[in-house]
């Protein structure tokens, strides 16, 4: 599968917005919006995204529009964040898209977060060099609850 990052265009954000309320892909990710299916909320957050000095990028597995990928935050404290559509998880597509994304924005250090228990994405971002640096526990929106996390950490 050919694996691309493009800037993020208007047409991606119903994409992103579908993939965004798959429930096992948000209980899964744990750290969501409080509401994802508020598209007024949606489309504001984008807004300011795509008006910041973020890198935010549409991620084309064979040409489809399968998720996206971003670093955003202060220099020093930026960290790198991705979602691909459930459909195809597995194959490859995040570790290949993450490893684009790094390459595109050479800064470090850089961070990343995950619940303990995504094993799938603890996988992608130790395939792609970061390293588990702390444990915490934050509120995870999409279960509702408390849970541990970690954070990574990406040096140059």
């Amino acid at each position: 599968m050919d694996v691309e990052l493009r800037a993020v265009h208007d047409s991606d954000l119903p994409v992103f917005f579908r993939q965004l309320n798959d429930p096992e892909a948000l209980r899964m990710a744990a750290f969501t919006p409080e509401d994802p299916a508020d598209r007024a909320a949606f489309d504001a957050h984008w807004r300011r995204l795509r008006s910041s000095s973020d890198v935010l990028r549409a991620i084309l597995a064979d040409g489809d529009v399968v998720g996206s990928a971003a670093v955003y935050g202060e220099p020093g404290e930026r960290e790198v964040t991705y979602w691909v559509d459930r459909a195809y998880w597995g194959r490859g597509i995040a570790t290949a898209a993450l490893r684009r994304l790094l390459a595109e924005v050479p800064e470090r250090p850089l961070y990343a977060r995950a619940a303990a228990d995504n094993e799938g994405s603890l996988r992608v971002l130790a395939k792609c060099g970061f390293r588990v640096t702390a444990r915490a526990r934050a509120f995870a929106q999409a279960r509702g609850a408390e849970i541990e996390e970690y954070v990574l950490h990406l040096d140059g």
